[in-house]
């Protein structure tokens, strides 16, 4: 790990391959995933990971803090859930006679925001200047957050019973929308010896998980990111497909430009991933569904259909013309 403020571009992108790896301990069969919740760390962004119960998406987030010795915390969603829980409120003191603040779970690096849609809209709005502004303002006073602050929220596709759908407003100011996988039959092998070996998911230094990156290697991963070149073209080809979903007889709703700037900023990052200084319209393509799924609204009677969010962008994907 990397404690010094000088780290290198290049050592940084060794840490974050380390990373990956030493997550991939322990988080088996969900490599896509564990990269997209690295990149959502490179932009500076949020990440929601949807999933059935028991796809390892908490052990995730946990995992990859330990990793990158960060701070976390967990708050669990719950209808009965008020916005002070999340944010932190004023505490009156009896010694001192006046109100004092009293941190939330959000003061925090790497916050896992634990089926957030079963809590009601008033506390999910509580998160909306937290991820916006990286801040809590309190009875007018704005208290920064920790650098780095990133929100990793899950939600269950399957139940819905209790929950509360998360609103436009909300769902845009995540980067990207993961969909956590039930493992195959050769990673779920491998992953029921690791339990019958003795794995404890709640005893992550036991189970081999070292910091291997810390957060000057994010620093420096992300001003190396924002360094990466971006012609004109694959600019255009980014508002080209936003601007098919907008047109598109399939959608409600398209992306917004906040969806085109998003899907510019991760396709930076995976391009200086992949060890590139430019970004490509195949890094634009690879991150589309999943920076763009949860920022369209499928149209009722083409739910009823079957098409899903995926199909669609998938279509435009291929009506859209490349660029050379």
């Amino acid at each position: 790990m990397n404690d010094t403020t000088a780290v290198s571009a290049e050592q940084a992108r060794e840490s974050l391959g380390l990373l990956r790896r030493e997550v991939g301990k322990v988080v088996v069969g969900q490599d896509a995933t564990i990269s997209g919740l690295v990149l959502t760390l490179l932009c500076r962004g949020h990440v929601l990971l949807e999933g059935v119960p028991g796809v390892a998406k908490t052990l995730l987030v946990r995992a990859m803090a330990a990793a990158l010795s960060l701070d976390t915390k967990r708050i669990q969603f719950t209808p009965d859930l008020m916005p002070g829980d999340v944010t932190g409120s004023l505490v009156y003191d009896t010694q001192t006679g006046r109100f004092d603040f009293r941190n939330g779970p959000v003061f925090t690096n790497l916050l896992l925001a634990d089926e957030i849609n079963r809590t009601p809209p008033k506390t999910q709005a509580a998160l909306l200047e937290v991820m916006e502004e990286r801040q809590v303002s309190v009875d007018g006073v704005p208290r920064p957050l920790p650098t780095p602050f990133c929100v990793a929220a899950t939600q269950n596709p399957i139940e819905q019973e209790g929950t509360y759908p998360l609103p436009e407003a909300q769902l845009d100011r995540f980067l990207l929308k993961l969909t956590v996988p039930t493992p195959s039959r050769e990673d779920e092998i491998t992953i029921l010896q690791h339990h019958h070996r003795g794995f404890d998911p709640h005893d992550l230094t036991a189970a081999g998980v070292t910091p291997v990156a810390g957060a000057a290697d994010l620093a420096a991963a992300q001003h190396a990111v924002d360094a990466v070149q971006v012609a004109d073209g694959v600019l255009a080809y980014i508002v080209d497909i936003c601007q098919a979903t907008r047109q598109s007889p399939s959608l409600s709703l398209g992306a917004s430009p906040r969806a085109a700037t998003a899907l510019l900023a991760v396709s930076k990052a995976w391009a200086w991933l992949a060890g590139r200084g430019y970004a490509t319209p195949d890094d634009v393509k690879a991150l589309t569904h999943a920076t763009l799924r949860h920022r369209v609204q499928v149209r009722p009677e083409a739910e009823l259909e079957g098409v899903t969010a995926d199909d669609v962008l998938g279509s435009l994907l291929a009506a859209v013309p490349t660029p050379r």
